[in-house]
Formats: C-alpha cells, sequence, structure tokens
C-alpha cells in the first residue's frame, strides 16, 4: 500500500513537472517569437543648402514607425552627433547640430530639450535633424557622417539604437571627361563620384556621372560594396551581438578574412542562421581534411564570400561591416532598362580576381575579366567605385 502511494507521489510531481516544462517551453517560444522594442527609423529626406560659401546646412527629415505587434514604443532619449569628412585640416570650421522633434500632437519645447515621447501602436512619429556647418574653407568638405543615437523603452526594457548616415558634401564636375586606360580588350574608365550612401541610387549615380560621358556598347561595372552601401547593408560592430556559434568559429578562419572576427562572422549568422555556418564549418573541415578548399564559402552561400569587415573599404565604412548586396540583377536589370546601358555588378580585387554577380543578357565574360584584371577602381580612397569599358573598335 505504501508502495503504491509512493509510486502515486510520485507520478503526480513527474506530471506537475511535465506540465510546468511545457509551460516554460510555450512561454519561451512565444517570448521569442515576439518583436520586443521594434522601433525603425527611416533615412528620411536630406537637403543640403550651399547658398553661402562659408556656411553649409544639412536639413533631414526622418521618421519613427512602431512595427512591434500590439504595444506602444517609448522614445526617452535622442541625441545626434556628426563627424566631417575633408580633403584638407578641420581646424577653422566648427558646427552644430540639433534634432527637433516634429510630433503631430505635440511641440517641441524652446530649450531643445527631448522630452519622453509614446509611439502609439503602428504609430509614427517624425524628427528634424539641423546640420549647420560654417568655415572659411568648407568646399574641402568631402561628406558628414550623421549618428542618431537614441533608446527604445517598451516591453524588451530600455535599449539603446544607432543610426548611421553619411552625406555627401560635394560632387565631382560630370563635365570633366573622365581619362581612359589602356587594356588588352579596349579602354576603361575610372568614374570619379560623390562618396557614396544609403540616399544615393545606382541608377541615378550611373546617369548623373556615367550617362554624359558613354557610348553605344559601353559597359558599366559598378562595385558590389557600394551598391551595397547604397541599399543600406551595412553594420556597425557596436550593433552586433557575437552568439556561441560566432565566437567560437571565427578563430579558425584566416586573419585576412572577414569572417574571422567574431562581429564579421555573426554578420554572416544573422543572414543564414547558426545553423548553416555550424554546418558549412563541419562540411568545409572535412573536405580540407581530403584536399578540397573552399567548401565553407560554397556551404555557407554567397553572402559568405562578400562580406567586408572594418577596415575593408574606405572612409567612413572602414568602421562598419559591409555585407553583399541584395539582388544583384534586378539592380543591373534597372540600370539598362533606365539608362540603355549594358551593366555588371563585380567584385575586384589588387589580387587580379574578377567576380562578377550579376550582368546585364549579352555581357561578354571575357571582355569583364580581362577589362578589369589590373583592379581600375582601386582598392583604396580612389572614390572611382564605377568603372566604363569601352570594347575595342567602339
Amino acid at each position: 500500500m505504501g508502495e503504491r502511494v509512493i509510486g502515486s507521489i510520485v507520478l503526480g510531481i513527474t506530471a506537475a513537472a511535465s506540465v510546468l516544462a511545457m509551460g516554460a517551453l510555450g512561454l519561451e517560444l512565444q517570448y521569442r517569437g515576439r518583436a520586443g522594442n521594434k522601433l525603425e527609423l527611416t533615412t528620411g529626406d536630406w537637403k543640403l543648402s550651399l547658398s553661402d560659401p562659408t556656411h553649409y546646412q544639412l536639413v533631414g527629415e526622418m521618421e519613427f514607425r512602431n512595427l512591434t505587434e500590439n504595444l506602444e514604443i517609448m522614445l526617452p532619449e535622442i541625441t545626434a552627433r556628426v563627424k566631417l569628412l575633408s580633403e584638407g585640416s578641420l581646424d577653422d570650421i566648427s558646427y552644430q547640430v540639433k534634432v527637433i522633434p516634429c510630433h503631430q500632437d505635440a511641440m517641441p519645447r524652446a530649450d531643445d530639450y527631448w522630452f519622453a515621447y509614446i509611439v502609439k501602436l503602428r504609430g509614427t512619429t517624425k524628427i528634424r535633424v539641423c546640420v549647420d556647418i560654417t568655415g572659411p574653407n568648407l568646399q574641402e568638405l568631402q561628406a558628414a557622417w550623421v549618428k542618431i543615437r537614441y533608446v527604445t523603452y517598451g516591453p524588451g526594457g530600455r535599449i539603446p539604437k544607432k543610426s548611421h548616415l553619411v552625406l555627401p558634401l560635394q560632387s565631382p564636375d560630370t563635365s570633366i571627361a573622365p581619362k581612359a586606360r589602356s587594356v588588352s580588350v579596349g579602354e576603361v574608365f575610372p568614374i570619379k563620384t560623390h562618396l557614396l550612401s544609403v540616399i544615393d541610387d545606382p541608377v541615378e549615380v550611373v546617369k548623373k556621372y556615367v550617362s554624359p560621358h558613354a557610348q553605344e556598347g559601353d559597359v558599366i561595372t559598378i562595385g558590389e560594396t557600394p551598391v551595397a552601401i547604397m541599399q543600406g547593408r551595412f553594420r556597425h560592430p557596436t550593433e552586433i551581438k557575437p552568439g556561441w556559434v560566432a565566437r567560437r568559429i571565427c578563430y579558425f578562419f584566416l586573419p585576412t578574412s572577414s569572417l574571422a572576427t567574431a562581429c564579421g562572422l555573426q554578420a554572416l549568422v544573422d543572414i543564414v542562421g547558426p545553423t548553416r555556418v555550424l554546418f558549412a564549418f563541419v562540411g568545409g573541415a572535412i573536405a580540407r581534411v581530403l584536399g578540397k578548399r573552399g567548401a565553407f564559402y560554397q556551404l555557407a552561400g554567397e553572402q559568405a564570400r562578400l562580406i567586408d569587415d572594418v577596415t575593408g573599404t574606405l572612409p567612413p565604412y572602414d568602421q562598419f561591416i559591409v555585407l553583399g548586396p541584395e539582388n544583384p540583377q534586378e539592380v543591373v536589370d534597372r540600370i539598362k532598362r533606365e539608362t540603355g546601358l549594358q551593366a555588371a555588378i563585380v567584385d575586384v580585387n589588387d589580387l587580379k580576381a574578377v567576380k562578377v554577380l550579376a550582368a546585364t543578357s549579352g555581357v561578354s565574360m571575357e571582355l569583364l575579366e580581362e577589362g578589369l584584371r589590373s583592379n581600375p577602381a582601386g582598392n583604396a580612397d580612389e572614390r572611382t567605385p564605377v568603372v566604363l569599358i569601352r570594347p575595342a573598335g567602339k
């Protein structure tokens, strides 16, 4: 009789523990399925005023969008900072930056204090960011790197976030014809542009800088990194939280690889998932033992080869991890459709390696490889992200 009672007690405890475990699992799954403080800050619309050669003014209208399901999100803090990039000294240049709330239901304070604001369910609110730059030699300024720091407060707790924008302050004279370089298949023309950013569009860049100098039969090539930057596919390492897989596997890559840091590898994990990265690592290790190199990149997917870690591109993007471009075929098809020019997106380096990510129909792969083998765009601060290839005889 005692054994039967003990057995019933054990069975009851086991059942209760199972119910609690299932409840905890359900609660955890529900938690992971929630978005948390999902408050999106858009790039917005920016205007640059150059009416006075000693005074530049940048004004941007940006919007916060509450994408968190069924919950309100609070904005208790927001600040903006600016880093100017110039070809000369900044000693005599000063600047001031302001963040002005543009809420529909509340006026901004005269003392510029940001008061905590609630962004309602599926609601939006706007801010105006004003950057005033003064100095005697502003013509040497290249760009303004605007850093928006804000805090979201809601179901996910108090979460600091950042948004980065690089805004050009000068553009090359498009009336000056680019200089040609002879190659075995014809001529190549590195095209200088302003410092490209997320506010730019590849088609508009081609129209502005290339179309005035292009001829029938020319092929436009754009580097994969500039395209990714224009698509906003770059992340600051402070925004990346390396997980178990990235922290442990990154040590097995060569020091020169963009996946040799925890943040660099985590950027790939965030795209394809930890399971695929771990599978690619194991599969790549087995393939390497069998004498086959490069299996990891084949198994992990195209983005594994395209990620550029910190220092991988020109300032200020040397501070960021730049991902590979999204839908490159769609980009080149748009260029062809809207400009009439053949186009390709390429990954070229100083080791004479040319990889074509996408090209419009009819473009010769041999023309691209031979024309770009010498890397006419360069890997430094040339700011020539576009190269025009003119086949021989055209």
